[in-house]
Order: structure tokens, then C-alpha cells, then sequence
């Protein structure tokens, strides 16, 4: 376990890198045809190295923010709150993560957060309402292992930048083909390539996207399972969540391409009902993970 979360560390710091450097070249491309000349990559430089810092820092509260959660109270979610706390002594982890919950009939849940004293354990309300007590410990169970390990760090990071990616592509495009239907200067070919330049941004983003969220090994999830028992002692618990929540047909409204790796199973349905065991599939299929539940008992 330790050399897991030694290697998650390594590859958050990597990613960081890839993504600055990135942004850098993009911004770098977009000024040269603007005609900003050298100061183009001072600019751009500063814009990267900034937006890093700036989405490492904040990474929780940004991904928080695009689900639209909401803070869970003792009043409102006392068996949660019950759960995590008996948690907390089995996880040996210092620092208690705080708990969201967001409005949604898919059970699902995820953790976020840079490190575990600024962790984040966030669930939907249909997990609340679906799950019996044990299935609810052994989701939350799974998502604090996720802190415990790191994880958190490596996926929030790669979900802002990911989102930021295709905000930034979507922003140049837009930009660039409006200044183009508003000039009369059709010889200007700049323009054309900056519109070119959108384009192929606005079509590799996606891939981009998945590319970065595939660095996130589909290998931590079964960890966070086998962690997870070792803090409830109960795989029964855990197995019959992963079934309930695979499922389950229910909709998942606030998830999006950016943040769906994060889940405890992909919020999406139509490509839940696929086996998820693909190539580019960041998560094992429900069957592996219980298989390997399975084993533990």
C-alpha cells in the first residue's frame, strides 16, 4: 500500500508538469497568431504556472462546486455521520474528511480533495436512501481508503485540468471564429489557422481528457476495495453496494466527462450497461471487483 501511494504522488507531480506545459503551448500558439511576438510565451508561461497552483489549491472545492453539493449534517444525515465517525478509528487517518451530499436518486459516491486533511467525502442521496447500513459503510469505507491512499489527490487534479482542457479549447474556438466573421480582411490567414488551431483543440479534447483520466490506474480501485474490508471486516457489505449500484438506472444529472472516473461506478448508465472492462475503461467491471471481494472472505 505504501508503494501505492508513494507512485500516486509521483504521478500527480507528472500530470501537473504534462498540464502546464500544455496550457503553455496552446496559449504560446494563440498569442504568436495574434501577433504578441516573444512576450507571448512570457504570458503564457505565467498563465500556466498560475492556473496550476490555482487548481491544485482549490481542486476540492471546484469539483464541489460542478456537483453542486451541499454540506451533510448531523441533523439531516445522522446515519452517515455515525458511519464515518466508527470509521475513522479502523483508518488510522488523523484528520476527519468532510462530508457532502448532493441532491440525486443514483446511488453513487466519490472522494476529493488534495490530501487527507483537506479530504472530502461526497455522496448522493439515493445512496443514503437505497443502501442499507453495512452497504452504506462499505461505500463510505471505500471512498475513505481513497484518501488514505491518495488517491484523492491524483483524481481531483485530473479532473479540474481535464475540464479545464475543453473550457479552454471551447474559449479559443468561439474567440477566434467570431473575430473572424467580424473582420473583412479575407486574406488574413492567421485568423484561419487560429480557427483551425480551435478546431482541433475542440476534437482532440475529449481524448485528451480520457488519456489523462486513464493515468489514474483502474488498479487503485481494487485496492480501495480490499482496503475498505480491511476497515469494516465485512466484504458482504461492500459487494451488495457494488451490485445495488450498478444496477441501478436512475440518472446522475450533475456528473459530467470530466468527473465521472471519481465515482465509486461510472454515474453514466448507458455505459454502465456495457461491460465495463474495456481498454479505456477507468473502472474494473462490477464482476471483477466482486470476484475479488470474494477472495477476501
Amino acid at each position: 500500500m505504501y508503494e501505492d501511494i508513494r507512485n500516486n504522488k509521483i504521478k500527480t507531480g507528472v500530470i501537473v508538469a504534462i498540464f502546464t506545459t500544455m496550457i503553455t503551448l496552446i496559449i504560446y500558439a494563440v498569442c504568436h497568431l495574434c501577433g504578441y511576438g516573444e512576450s507571448a510565451i512570457i504570458f503564457s508561461m505565467i498563465f500556466a504556472i498560475i492556473s496550476s497552483i490555482a487548481t491544485y489549491y482549490n481542486c476540492d472545492k471546484v469539483v464541489l462546486a460542478s456537483v453542486q453539493a451541499r454540506p451533510a449534517t448531523p441533523e439531516e444525515d445522522l446515519q452517515l455521520t455515525n458511519i464515518l465517525d466508527g470509521l475513522m478509528i479502523a483508518s488510522g487517518l488523523e484528520d476527519k474528511p468532510r462530508l457532502y451530499v448532493v441532491e440525486s436518486p443514483q446511488p453513487n459516491a466519490f472522494a476529493t480533495g488534495r490530501n487527507p486533511k483537506n479530504a472530502v467525502i461526497c455522496v448522493t442521496t439515493g445512496l443514503i436512501e437505497k443502501l442499507n447500513y453495512r452497504e452504506l459503510e462499505g461505500v463510505v469505507a471505500h471512498e475513505l481508503s481513497h484518501i488514505k491512499n491518495y488517491d484523492i489527490r491524483l483524481s481531483a487534479v485530473i479532473s479540474v485540468m481535464a475540464g479545464f482542457i475543453v473550457i479552454l479549447s471551447d474559449m479559443i474556438y468561439r474567440s477566434s471564429f467570431r473575430r473572424n466573421r467580424s473582420s473583412d480582411n479575407d486574406s488574413n490567414s492567421g485568423q484561419g489557422i487560429l480557427i483551425l488551431i480551435g478546431a482541433i483543440l475542440l476534437i482532440l479534447s475529449p481524448l485528451i481528457s480520457n488519456l489523462i483520466q486513464l493515468a489514474v490506474s483502474r488498479r487503485r480501485e481494487y485496492l480501495a476495495d480490499a482496503t475498505a474490508v480491511s476497515f469494516t471486516r465485512n466484504p458482504d457489505g461492500l459487494i451488495s453496494a457494488l451490485k445495488k449500484i450498478s444496477e441501478d438506472d436512475s440518472e446522475l444529472d450533475v456528473a459530467s466527462g470530466s468527473n465521472a472516473f471519481m465515482y465509486i461506478e461510472n454515474p453514466f448508465k448507458n455505459k454502465r450497461k456495457k461491460e465495463a472492462s474495456s481498454l479505456f475503461s477507468t473502472h474494473p467491471s462490477v464482476y471483477e471487483r466482486v470476484e475479488a471481494l470474494e477472495k477476501l472472505k
